[in-house]
């Protein structure tokens, strides 16, 4: 029995060598959809992995408040459109449990001249903890004192973009820029962090006293970012977090929170679960180009049927059964999608690491993909070549070898 499956083998094979356009055409629809499975759902990989990487990049343990609800109508439900946040919230807060780094936050977006330069940049007031949970590393200069913090002392740390477009390939350290018509004396520059959401690069950080009150003059902060080294416990601190609060602003239990509070590890799961959606799309897609290339097989084989009934009628003739018959068509219909499958592999991957290096795209190749492509089109190639193998095995000996 062994020696039957192998001579179908290479029959199968002795028949797509001697018909090699033919076979590489039927093939065609099997190798556009394995490598387009392959291609476009490591793309799917590579735009996950991408997002986890934004995310973790700028803290995939922290918890985010923000004066104004979500949940409110019109104006007021604008997330960050109120003044509800102050210092003292802040100070409250580091005295919860399980927090690690809490760091008020104010930011506005000014317009940074150098002599004859200028570059509109985002300036935040922050604190020293705020660059340790934002992991803001030097490549030149210092970080500021506490007394210049204490005395609200007009010192700025830029980042790579800003340096750049204000002082070229001159050293911006010790240097004069003027926010907002007030001279800043730089004394760092941060550490290239490139694109996440947003040029990371492209911003100025100043201690937290001296922009809030000599460049904004306000009382308020515009965020509180809180940090914790155990990622389990983000979900209880969001909870003492609205709490506290709730409690201090004097929010009764009928109105909204007059604050967001936003969890990363929340935001990292939903964009985990959009990317994951958007994946198997793709692959999905990909997928019915198999089952075109299903029909291109099914109607190969037909057509081989009818070009081989004399031979069908030969070897009924010399005693094959019906099992054989339907043995050989089907192991020719697999062969041949296991061939288009191999080749749609290396098609497939070829083109997952060519995207990476023409484009700023990310691509990850998976073996569940690769392997999952495979075998749906051997699986093609077998539910397509039922009907001409059974169709085959069916035919009369003396009307085969009577056919013309």
């Amino acid at each position: 029995m062994t020696n039957i499956y192998i001579e179908s083998v290479r029959m199968a094979w002795s028949s797509i060598v001697s018909n090699k356009l033919r076979s590489l055409l039927t093939m065609l629809g099997i190798i556009i959809g394995v490598s387009a499975v392959i291609a476009l759902v490591s793309f799917g990989y590579g735009v996950r992995s991408d997002v986890e990487s934004n995310i973790s990049s700028l803290g995939s343990n922290q918890i985010t408040i923000i004066p104004g609800s979500d949940n409110g109508p019109g104006a007021r439900g604008a997330a960050g459109s109120m003044q509800s946040l102050t210092y003292k919230d802040y100070e409250a807060i580091k005295l919860l449990p399980n927090i690690d780094l809490v760091a008020p936050l104010v930011s506005k977006s000014y317009t940074v001249v150098n002599g004859n330069k200028n570059w509109q940049t985002t300036v935040y007031g922050a604190t020293d903890e705020y660059m340790e949970i934002s992991d803001l590393t030097l490549q030149s200069g210092r970080y500021w004192t506490d007394e210049e913090y204490n005395k609200r002392s007009r010192v700025a740390i830029i980042g790579q973009t800003v340096a750049t477009n204000l002082f070229g390939d001159e050293s911006p350290v010790g240097q004069k820029i003027r926010i907002n018509n007030q001279p800043f004396t730089v004394i760092g520059l941060l550490t290239a962090k490139g694109y996440s959401f947003m040029d990371q690069d492209d911003r100025i950080f100043c201690p937290f006293t001296t922009v809030q009150e000599r460049l904004l003059g306000i009382t308020y902060v515009n965020s509180i970012v809180v940090s914790s080294e155990n990622d389990d416990a983000l979900s209880q601190i969001q909870t003492d977090v609205t709490n506290l609060l709730r409690t201090r602003h004097r929010i009764s239990a009928k109105d909204d929170d007059d604050f967001t509070v936003r969890n990363s590890q929340e935001l990292l799961e939903t964009m985990e679960s959009t990317t994951q959606t958007l994946t198997i799309f793709l692959g999905c897609i990909a997928a019915i180009s198999l089952l075109v290339g299903g029909i291109g097989i099914m109607n190969i084989m037909l057509v081989s049927v009818t070009e081989r009934t004399r031979e069908i009628g030969v070897r009924k003739a010399l005693g094959a059964t019906y099992h054989m018959i339907i043995v050989q068509f089907l192991i020719e219909s697999v062969t041949v999608s296991v061939a288009g499958g191999l080749i749609g592999i290396l098609v497939g991957c070829g083109i997952a690491k060519l995207i990476p290096l023409v484009t700023s795209m990310t691509t990850v190749i998976s073996p569940l993909p690769v392997i999952g492509s495979f075998l749906f089109s051997v699986i093609i190639g077998l539910v397509f070549g039922i009907y001409p193998a059974r169709k085959a095995a069916r035919l009369n000996p003396i009307d085969a070898l009577h056919y013309e």
